[in-house]
């Protein structure tokens, strides 16, 4: 969807005197798979759209075709128009990601490879790890709130006992990330999702939410409900955040998540007119100042696109937006995203960062001195 944002298939579209925001033309958006070897021929680019229309992802702008056609019809992402439905698995699946996404972002992560029985496993960590994590972030209010979600995470697929015996517990059981939000996807995997043998193989896969279903006469298993709101994503402007093209890019959409493999086609040329180090951005007495934007999200997102890395820069901005609004302009750099400091991160973490946050974004930006 953001590579289709960036490509320009994704736009305002007039039909019959009537204006239909942020939608594309199936003919043209089955072109653009095949170029860009997301399918290998019409026929298969078709069941994956279609694919997406069943899990409520795409649909007609006025709902009166329940199926894709390759035809000259307008489909928009319901992201863009706000009828995505926020289950509460999608939501859990989303807070799963963001907490995994900060994990692995931050120096001495929780996150390591250990051995367990003589067997090594990635992405592991202790309960109580996470626990004194999930508070010291405020993640959650108290232990027994931060129990509550590592359950109801290990319960919906994302986390798991590294032998799978226990549920999550405050102790110095070795759990792990079953999901690895940034392995690189392919759309075509969409197909392979209703294959039982697949999803068990492929505990990487983010295309099925895979709800547990304990026994009922275990008691270490009893099914809980998290009490801490779970982070909302906005979609993004016309404009994109970003392609999020990239070898450990985190998103194609934050539903459950989809990802893309690197697209040179949809990166446009940098604004910037030269290439700026963080040596030269820090350095005492260098031609920038630094600005702090307070960015609240509307019902589309945020509005500007960002590119880059180490540091990142501030590629467009979409004039009718929130970001232009709070003094967002192009060239500038993006020195922190909702206090953490960015400048060492590429244009995929960052993006990760602001799409799993809050509504409301607090960015500081370095801008030269004219």
């Amino acid at each position: 969807r953001l590579r289709l944002h960036d490509g320009k298939l994704i736009k305002d579209r007039r039909y019959h005197l009537r204006t239909y925001p942020n939608c594309f033309v199936a003919k043209e958006l089955t072109d653009w798979l095949i170029d860009h070897k997301e399918a290998p021929d019409r026929e298969t680019g078709i069941r994956l759209m279609q694919k997406l229309m069943d899990h409520y992802i795409i649909h007609h702008v006025c709902d009166e075709h329940s199926d894709y056609k390759d035809a000259k019809l307008l489909y928009r992402f319901r992201k863009d128009d706000g009828t995505f439905p926020l289950s509460k698995d999608v939501k859990v699946f989303m807070r799963g990601q963001s907490l995994y996404e900060k994990l692995v972002s931050v120096e001495g992560s929780i996150l390591k490879v250990r051995e367990e029985n003589s067997v090594k496993y990635q992405r592991t960590f202790l309960g109580c790890e996470m626990i004194d994590w999930l508070v010291q972030e405020g993640e959650a209010e108290n232990r027994k709130e931060a129990v509550e979600l590592g359950r109801a995470l290990l319960e919906h697929g994302i986390i798991q006992h590294v032998s799978n015996r226990h549920h999550f517990f405050d102790s110095d059981i070795l759990y792990q990330f079953w999901i690895n939000f940034r392995r690189r996807r392919r759309l075509t995997e969409l197909l392979n999702e209703n294959s039982s043998r697949t999803l068990s193989e492929s505990p990487d896969s983010p295309f099925c939410l895979r709800k547990l279903n304990p026994d009922p006469g275990n008691t270490s298993f009893l099914s809980v409900q998290t009490n801490k709101e779970i982070k909302i994503v906005s979609a993004v402007r016309r404009s994109s955040i970003t392609s999020l093209a990239g070898n450990s890019n985190p998103y194609f959409s934050t539903t459950p998540t989809l990802v893309f493999p690197p697209v040179a086609e949809c990166n446009p040329k940098s604004v910037l007119k030269r290439p700026v180090t963080n040596e030269e951005l820090l350095s005492p007495g260098a031609p920038y100042i630094k600005k702090t934007l307070t960015i609240v999200g509307d019902a589309v997102g945020w509005g500007f696109v960002v590119r880059g890395g180490r540091p990142c820069h501030i590629q467009a901005v979409d004039p009718g937006g929130p970001a232009a609004a709070a003094g967002m302009k192009v060239c500038q750099f993006v020195f922190s995203v909702n206090g953490m400091y960015v400048l060492h991160l590429d244009y995929q973490t960052i993006s990760s960062l602001i799409m799993t946050g809050p509504r409301t974004l607090m960015m500081e930006v370095m801008e030269a001195i004219e």
